[in-house]
C-alpha cells in the first residue's frame, strides 16, 4: 500500500486522467448482456466508486474517459478468433453502436469535457484505439484504471497502458470481475506487480484539490 505521499505525487492532477472501461448499459446496466458481471459490479460498490471518481475528477480538473466496447449491426471488422466473441454474438442484448447498450452506465455522469472512445474490435481499450494519443496530447503520464472486467479487460488496459510508459492507478474496489474472489486473487497477484494499488477513498484524498488553470 502506498503512503498518502506516495500517492499523491503520483497522482498530480495536471498530469493524471481516469479511464472508465465498459461502465455501459450493456454490460454493469440492469440489463445487462452479462448478469453475473453487472451484479458483481453493483454488490461489490465498483459501480458506485467508479461513479465517485468520475465526479471527483470533474472538480479536480482530471481528464476523464470513458472506453465503450461496441459492434456494427453487420458485425464487420469484429473478432471472431476467440471463444469470448463467438459468445458475445449469441447474447440476447447486443453492444450495437447508437443503441442504448453502449452508452455510459448510471451513476457515472459524462461531462461535456469527457472523451469518450469507442471500439469495434479486440480486448483493450487502448491498443487499437484513440486512447493513447489522447493521453499523450493532454500531457498524462498517469493513468487510474477503473471498470470491467477483472477478467479481461482490465488487465488489458493496464499491461497496455504500462507497456507504453504510463504510471497506472488501480483502485481496487472499483474494479469488478466474476466469480467475485476471483478480482482480489487477480490484483494480488498480477496487476500489484505493475500497478500502484490503492482504495477509491485513498485516490479520492489526492483529487479532491484545486482545479486545474
Amino acid at each position: 500500500m502506498p503512503s498518502h505521499a506516495q500517492l499523491s505525487e503520483i497522482l498530480d492532477t495536471v498530469s493524471t486522467a481516469l479511464l472508465t472501461v465498459e461502465c455501459q448499459q450493456g454490460v454493469v446496466g440492469p440489463d445487462s448482456a452479462l448478469p453475473e458481471l453487472a451484479l458483481a459490479a453493483r454488490q461489490s460498490g465498483a459501480l458506485a466508486n467508479v461513479a465517485r471518481l468520475v465526479a471527483a475528477a470533474h472538480e479536480s480538473g482530471v481528464q476523464v474517459i470513458h472506453a465503450v466496447a461496441e459492434r456494427r449491426p453487420d458485425g464487420r471488422g469484429a473478432n471472431r478468433n476467440a471463444r469470448l466473441f463467438r459468445a458475445a454474438e449469441r447474447l440476447p442484448v447486443q453492444q450495437l453502436s447508437g443503441t442504448t447498450a453502449v452508452r455510459v452506465a448510471p451513476p457515472i455522469e459524462v461531462a461535456d469535457e469527457d472523451f469518450v472512445v469507442r471500439r469495434l474490435h479486440g480486448l483493450s481499450p487502448i491498443q487499437g484505439t484513440e486512447v493513447d494519443a489522447l493521453l499523450r496530447n493532454l500531457g498524462c503520464r498517469t493513468l487510474i484504471v477503473t471498470g470491467v472486467s477483472a477478467n479481461v479487460a482490465i488487465p488489458n488496459a493496464v499491461f497496455d497502458a504500462v507497456n507504453r510508459g504510463y504510471t497506472v492507478v488501480v483502485p481496487r474496489d472499483a474494479i469488478a470481475g466474476v466469480p467475485a474472489d476471483y478480482t482480489p486473487a487477480m490484483i494480488r497477484n498480477t496487476l500489484a506487480l505493475v500497478a500502484t494499488v490503492a482504495t477509491t477513498d485513498e485516490v479520492l484524498g489526492c483529487l479532491k484539490r484545486p482545479r486545474r488553470g
